[in-house]
């Protein structure tokens, strides 16, 4: 069922607790006092029930039935449309998963309609059930208690960030260690968490300007304040985490074209190592390949080979097998070859 909680409240306490949106409607009109509808992935028909009951701007319907919306503050008349994106870290994947939750709130009414599992506003009901003073101040009260609860969310998600960016930074220098997609897949956590976040403060603060026209509680008005503070500081963390990934990443490029350059320079080094080896091997290969031509020629034993009845003629071929070997070895030597 799409009502996931339905109340009155008169003077800070819960006097009815109807059952449907019209018994809803019925009690507010004899009661008075302020209603609190919490919806949850409401129907069509729903949504533009309580739209028609409050007088609610029909774009507003719109956002609130495609959901997916950017966070962002609109007024329409004396009614206020706020879109949240509450967030969590899921540490064992690093990644952050943002809920989406809607808030209208009116001159005696508050309509939160949730498009996923967070923000838990039923913890936020208890808190505010809890003191009657804060809720006896009226919608910008919920409001102010719902934004509080979504930007206190916000403190784990940054722990979570930050500790995995120091685990990424204690890898930089580890040699059996790529970090390079983990810091480029940690840095879109990050700025997705930015998109997030960074309206939050142009919203608190557009509240604030408006507090003095719209007539709201001073008190709530320091509330929101010590909220936009928070907010600041969140925004500020994120801020830094993405530079620090960017420097990370900087970094880790350095390491990663650091290393490829030693490997290219160790890889010449044997290249060169083994064509030294390669010209040893030709030249003595050479070396030994010239007695060998002249052994073969005089090997061949033909009848006439002037040589082989000269009284001269071995001692020549040897001498012949030596001299080319040493003139050889001397021209090896010379290149750098031996």
């Amino acid at each position: 069922m799409a009502i996931i909680d339905n109340a009155i409240y008169v003077n800070g306490i819960r006097t009815a607790n109807p059952e449907s949106l019209t018994e809803t409607f019925e009690c507010m009109r004899e009661r008075g006092g302020m209603s609190w509808i919490g919806l949850y992935r409401p129907s069509e028909q729903e949504v533009r029930e309580v739209a028609d009951e409050f007088g609610i701007h029909q774009l507003v319907v719109e956002d609130a039935l495609s959901g997916h919306q950017r966070a962002k503050l609109e007024r329409y008349g004396d009614v206020l449309f706020m879109v949240l994106r509450p967030a969590r870290y899921l540490d064992d994947v690093e990644e952050v998963e943002f809920g989406e939750v809607h808030v209208v709130v009116g001159p005696d009414f508050v309509v939160t309609i949730r498009h996923a599992e967070s923000p838990d506003l039923a913890r936020v009901r208890r808190r505010l059930e809890d003191d009657p003073e804060l809720l006896r101040r009226g919608p910008e009260a919920v409001l102010y208690a719902i934004l509080d609860e979504v930007v206190d969310k916000y403190t784990p998600v940054l722990a979570g960030l930050e500790n995995d960016i120091d685990e990424i930074e204690s890898q930089l220098f580890e040699d059996e260690v790529d970090a390079t997609q983990r810091i480029y897949e940690l840095g879109r956590e990050v700025i997705d968490f930015q998109r997030a976040t960074q309206p939050l403060s142009g919203m608190l603060e557009g509240l604030l300007r408006g507090s003095e026209k719209y007539q709201v509680d001073e008190e709530l008005q320091r509330y929101l304040r010590d909220v936009l503070d928070h907010t600041l500081r969140v925004t500020d963390r994120a801020t830094t985490f993405r530079t620090v990934l960017d420097n990370a990443l900087t970094v880790e490029s350095t390491i990663v074209a650091r290393k490829q350059n030693e490997e290219m320079r160790r890889m010449t080094e044997l290249s060169i190592r083994q064509n030294d080896e390669v010209k040893k091997i030709s030249g003595w290969a050479a070396i030994l390949f010239a007695p060998t031509l002249v052994g073969t020629v005089y090997g061949m034993n033909f009848d006439h080979m002037p040589e082989l009845h000269w009284w001269f003629g071995y001692p020549m071929a040897v001498a012949l097998m030596a001299a080319m070997g040493a003139g050889l070895y001397w021209v090896f030597k010379r290149k750098g070859w031996l």
